[in-house]
This record gives C-alpha cells, structure tokens and sequence, in this order.
C-alpha cells in the first residue's frame, strides 16, 4: 500500500509504492508546487509509477538506483524509454544490462536491458528539482559492490543497507560482510533523528536502529 511522508524543510513529499513480488521500495520524491519529481528504485510495475507520476501531475526528472539488483531496477528499462534518466553507481552499472549480475536469472525475473545516464560516485549530488535541495551520494558498498544511499536534509534513501529491525544481505554477487560493516558504521554517524527510508519495509530512524537492530554489532553503533 502506498503511503506519504511530509518534510516541512525543506518542503517536499515522499510517495512510497511498494512493488513486484519482492514488495520493493520505490519512492517518488516531489514538492506539491513543482512538476518534477525523483524516482528512487522503479522496482517493478511501471505502469503503477507512471499512474502514480500522472495522477499528481508529475514528471520523473530522473530515476536513481540504490544499486543493480533485479527487484530495484525492474521498472527502469520502461522509464529510460520514456526519456527518463537512469543515475547508479559504476560499480553497479553493468547490473542494468547483465540479467545474470543483476540476479534476474536466479530469482526468476523477466530483465530487460538498458544502459545508464549518469554514474553515480561518492560525494556526488542529485537535484531535487532546480534551485532547491539536493541529495549527497554517499557509497555504501557490502551489499552490492556499487550501493550507495542518498543523504537530505534529516533523511535518507538507504536502499539494502539498513532495515527497520535488520540489514542487508552480503551473499548475492558483489556482497562483502567488511563492507558491510563499515557502510553501516558510516550511515550511522548521522543524526539519531534522521529518518530511514529503506529498500523493503518500514521507515525507521537511525536512533531506533542504532539501538535495537539486533544485526549492528557494538563497533557498528559506534559513531
């Protein structure tokens, strides 16, 4: 079921569509003065993000990719026909053409192809909308080799980094248990109040992972 966040500062609305079998995150990221809008993670069923997109008056301005895997990029080839771009990080880029990377073949998903627009990489940012606030890209490999998650203003899209109650898994291909480590160690330097918005599940904080998520060893809480 699709929900709403508000964030009065600065002033904008995230959408959460949970989609495909995976019920994958995909957030449409908008101001409710403003046409464009930022997709992160067309998971699957394009078809909803558009109506979605449509039924607000938006248009996509670009979709980011938290990384490669098959359920968060299953949307992205009928988004990228409809001249939308497509940001990742390199490390992760190939995943967008590679079924066999991706992990479509083991789990059973119809990829088709596409290529990206713009690599992503550490210390980079990504537009809101013209003249406003911006996301910093931050990398956060372990899960993926080429995750990454996008910082605002008290928030953060972490795709399969972090959970409400969890944290990614480091046994697909390009998974790393050091990495790992070290990204949460990173992602949990931010504020106690900074909401979470993570690839599956519910948004959670950092404050309420750092001190209940029974997957963040001791060193991890550490900031």
């Amino acid at each position: 079921m699709a929900y709403v966040s508000h964030f009065a500062s600065p002033p904008l609305e995230i959408l959460c569509l949970p989609l495909g079998p995976f019920q994958t995150n995909c957030y449409i990221v908008f101001h409710s003065g403003r046409k464009n809008a930022l997709v992160i993670d067309p998971a699957e069923e394009p078809e909803v993000i558009l109506s979605q997109l449509q039924e607000r008056g938006l248009t996509a301005g670009a979709a980011v990719l938290t990384h490669g895997h098959c359920d968060h990029i299953g949307a992205a080839t009928a988004l990228a026909a409809r001249g939308v771009p497509l940001l990742i990080h390199p490390s992760d880029a190939a995943k967008l053409s590679d079924p066999e990377a991706s992990g479509a073949f083991y789990f059973g998903f119809n990829q088709e192809p596409c290529q990206p627009t713009r690599l992503l990489n550490e210390g980079d940012t990504v537009d809101l909308w013209e003249g406003a606030s911006v996301l910093r890209v931050i990398h956060t490999p372990g899960h993926s080799s080429g995750s990454i998650c996008l910082i605002g203003e008290g928030f953060a899209f972490v795709g399969d980094l972090l959970f409400a109650g969890g944290i990614g898994r480091t046994d697909l291909l390009g998974g790393d248990d050091e990495a790992m480590a070290e990204s949460l160690r990173r992602i949990l330097q931010l504020p106690d109040s900074t909401v979470v918005y993570p690839g599956h599940g519910p948004i959670t904080t950092i404050g309420e992972e750092r001190e209940s998520n029974p997957f963040i060893a001791p060193a991890e809480r550490e900031s």
